[in-house]
């Protein structure tokens, strides 16, 4: 592929990375499937995942390992807006209005990259890579595997420690799909407007036509046990900058086609 600057396959299947001003960012390819989107009505400190239901994803697609950190974001802006400074930490305090003109800007640069921000329904499939627990790594977790406020544990678990800022990517354990980060650090923004769920079996979802907010995905570092589970929604306007809003590129299944 044009676009690639190395590719290869290992334990976590394919991947392929490009490099812009010297930075280099990896994707992992997400082959199509089938999951079980939402929380189950059993699982513990469950809110505001709304029901359960089918998805079909017809498309694989490439999602990057890691968030953008700050030194890409740097490469391409030439500024950093991060409170928690530091080149391989996840860039913050950016907009989901930010975030889309990264990524143009981006695409420019390196044509045929066709990057964008994954689909709600993308981001939990890549998330839960094939696990049915509320966490990628069963069903609880510690501050050794996820940043969050450990002093806050979910389920009545282990209290543990609190970081209070971000820490760099791929410094904690990565998902069974080479997926760094997707519980915690920072949230995640999504493409989708927030909104219900579809009732009922659902194909290649992108959400809502329109709405009032954008939906963020993993939790964060600020956040507690039950807000890193692989089924938490959250959602804000889509023009707010916080200091632990961040995002992940992917590529594929655009609007009209492949």
């Amino acid at each position: 592929m044009d676009w690639a600057r190395d590719w290869g396959q290992d334990a976590y299947g394919y991947f392929m990375a490009f490099t812009v001003y010297g930075v280099r960012q990896c994707f992992r390819w997400i082959r199509p499937g089938e999951f079980m989107m939402g929380s189950p009505e059993n699982e513990p400190e469950r809110f505001g995942d709304d029901w359960q239901h089918p998805v079909t994803l017809t498309r694989g697609f490439w999602l990057a390992e890691t968030a953008v950190t700050q030194d890409l974001w740097e490469a391409v802006t030439k500024e950093n807006p991060s409170g928690c400074k530091g080149k391989n930490r996840p860039v913050e305090t950016v907009s989901w209005e930010d975030c889309v003109g990264f990524i143009q800007t981006l695409n420019d640069l390196k044509p045929g990259l066709d990057l964008r921000l994954p689909t709600e329904a993308e981001w939990e499939y890549a998330c839960r890579a094939g696990t049915k627990d509320p966490f990628s790594f069963g069903r609880n977790i510690t501050p050794d595997q996820v940043n969050y406020d450990g002093t806050m544990p979910y389920a009545k678990g282990k209290k543990g420690k609190f970081r209070n800022e971000t820490v760099d990517v791929k410094s904690l354990p990565v998902n069974p799909w080479g997926l760094y980060e997707m519980h915690g650090n920072v949230w995640e923004w999504c493409s989708d407007w927030y909104g219900d769920y579809s009732e009922g079996e659902v194909v290649d979802p992108r959400g809502p036509e329109n709405g009032d907010y954008r939906v963020l995905r993993g939790g964060s570092f600020l956040n507690y046990g039950m807000n890193v589970r692989s089924a938490n929604r959250s959602w804000n306007e889509p023009g707010n900058r916080y200091n632990n809003f961040g995002f992940r590129l992917a590529r594929g299944q655009k609007e009209g086609g492949a």
